[in-house]
């Protein structure tokens, strides 16, 4: 048994008078110890004893007795200054200094295949040669585990002097980082945009990205609190916009457009993907049914001067390799071809910038 293993099931264990929030997002487990099946966990609680104590002291027992057979539990407490700030909140960029190109891979609304073009877009860059990494910045819905093959996997994570580093999971050529590693598939991440933005922040600025060429951050869908913290916090190179063809859609693609483009953030766009640009059946591969409309994506690339990077079809294949952890961009198939074209233009894109 980890250390970071036991993190991730003290997630279980919330505080009923700080919204439900648990007590490793609220910087309560001081120290974990383990000796043989034996785990001991402090907790640090304010020099005002929390009210709350009492519980919260046997909801951690109850969890690692839940979640470990066998195990003998015990829970330590301390009391430390309530001014103490929790670890990992007061960041900086030192773990990106040796990234070239920081791309948000960004969409206006759910729905449109965001995920997987981030997912196969950064196996088609490894594909191609380059050093890659991605970021899985959709706290509210990570689907990079699942996609990539990686559920159940927890990175290690280790203390250098008073910081603590996370490193990334290595799968397909590409580094692999998630808010899903650290959390169970079936649970709700019910946070406000503060916790969810430094969760955020976690993800990217306390990884041990090392040297790589693309980080691709694959944000979650609308232009809220997230992504103004993105854009102010981290230093992004530019964005890639990925929407499918239908009006719906493009609306909202507009305003992510024009989050890009505020005068206090003005980061470029590389482009502009239309995923499930058209349904090929694949026992009729030649033909082409635009169920969402056609060249809709081309229109408002042109519309708003950005290129058009690529156009992916809607392919059972594409969904089918998502599901079993297996990204399309693998193959050598056209689905699979259509990726490694696209990252081929957005590398192109970057090479001024």
């Amino acid at each position: 048994m980890k250390e970071n293993e036991i993190m991730k099931m003290l997630y279980d264990v919330q505080h009923p008078a700080k919204g439900d929030r648990n007590i490793v997002e609220l910087g309560m487990v001081d120290k974990i110890d383990i000796d043989g099946n034996r785990v001991t966990v402090t907790l640090a609680f304010s020099k005002h004893r929390d009210p709350l104590a009492e519980y919260l002291i046997g909801s951690t027992k109850a969890a690692l007795v839940r979640h470990i057979p066998g195990v003998e539990a015990e829970v330590k407490t301390i009391v430390k200054d309530e001014g103490k700030k929790p670890v990992g909140l007061n960041l900086g960029i030192e773990e990106l200094v040796g990234v070239k190109h920081i791309i948000g891979v960004a969409s206006g609304k759910g729905g449109v295949g965001k995920s997987t073009v981030a997912v196969n877009l950064a196996v088609a860059l490894a594909r191609l040669g380059y050093k890659v990494g991605l970021a899985d910045a959709d706290v509210y819905g990570p689907s990079v585990p699942k996609m990539t093959g990686t559920e159940g996997e927890v990175p290690e994570a280790y203390k250098e002097g008073d910081k603590e580093v996370i490193m990334p999971l290595e799968k397909y050529g590409v580094k692999w980082m998630s808010i899903g590693y650290f959390a169970r598939p079936e649970q709700a991440l019910i946070w406000r945009g503060p916790m969810a933005c430094n969760a955020l922040k976690q993800m990217i600025l306390q990884v041990r990205w090392g040297e790589l060429d693309f980080l691709l951050i694959d944000m979650p869908p609308g232009t809220g609190d997230i992504h103004i913290s993105l854009v102010h916090d981290i230093p992004l190179t530019g964005a890639v916009i990925v929407s499918t063809p239908q009006a719906v859609a493009l609306a909202d693609v507009e305003k992510g457009v024009n989050m890009f483009r505020n005068e206090s953030i003005k980061k470029p766009i590389f482009g502009l993907v239309e995923n499930m640009a058209w349904f090929t059946p694949a026992e009729l591969p030649e033909n082409r049914y635009y169920i969402f409309g056609k060249d809709g994506g081309a229109k408002m690339a042109e519309k708003y001067g950005i290129p058009l990077l690529g156009q992916i079809p809607l392919v059972q294949g594409i969904r089918e390799s998502g599901d079993a952890g297996e990204p399309v961009a693998l193959s050598s198939r056209p689905d699979g071809e259509a990726f490694i074209l696209l990252a081929g233009k957005l590398a192109d894109a970057v090479k001024d910038v």
